[in-house]
């Protein structure tokens, strides 16, 4: 199944109540969850890639350079198309350049199909993107959870994700990725409702917005 609607989502929170009764009182407090789902494509991927380790206003006003310079969406061949001189102004890393340059051309080729690879399992979906020099294990997970509306990912290494999940199961100091993968075991095969629900209970407690943020 894949996540497209809020009703799914509601769907996915129910059954995860129903296999992990300890967190109905969150599900009562916090329904309904946010869909927050973007089209699948070079867009989405790209827009993640730019806002990882950055902070929330340079991630917007590099994102805003990049669709004026592209379009309001930005397709990977627009992408390819810019002068080298106008992917300098962009503000992006030159890690980051490379990365969405190599992202653009495997998905312009048609060697990466980003509508496709959310129908796979996702060990093989997140095998795939992170084939690709530059994108990591969160970039994939999230992607996949937000743009291809995959069902079953938890991104343990969010930092908000893990401070959430120690919050509510009594953690004096915030659980460490590999504690947080093991919690997570249990809410399969609903774990990414589980980390929308997780990424809720963060924004309540702290007044924040839980937008996701690697360690």
């Amino acid at each position: 199944m894949i996540i497209t609607t809020a009703d799914d989502v509601a769907l996915g929170l129910a059954e995860l109540v129903a296999i992990d009764p300890r967190l109905e009182p969150l599900a009562c407090r916090l329904a309904p969850l946010p869909l927050r789902l973007a089209e699948p494509g070079f867009a989405g991927l790209a827009h993640i890639v730019v806002s990882q380790m950055v902070s929330r206003a340079s991630a917007e006003a590099i994102w805003a350079r990049i669709r004026a310079a592209t379009g309001e969406v930005p397709y990977a061949e627009a992408y390819l198309a810019l002068e080298a001189d106008v992917v300098s102004g962009l503000g992006l890393s030159r890690a980051k350049a490379s990365t969405l340059e190599l992202a653009a051309r495997a998905v312009a080729s048609g060697a990466l199909d980003l509508s496709a690879i959310s129908r796979l399992d996702g060990a093989e979906a997140i095998a795939r993107l992170t084939a690709l020099k530059g994108i990591g294990l969160w970039t994939s997970e999230v992607y996949l959870m937000f743009c291809g509306g995959h069902p079953d990912i938890f991104p343990a290494g969010d930092v908000a994700l893990r401070a959430a999940v120690g919050d509510v199961f009594g953690h004096e100091v915030r659980p460490d990725i590999r504690q947080v993968v093991q919690i997570a075991e249990a809410w399969r095969p609903w774990r990414s409702v589980a980390a929308r629900l997780f990424w809720a209970h963060y924004a309540a407690r702290t007044g924040r917005e839980a937008v996701p943020a690697a360690q």
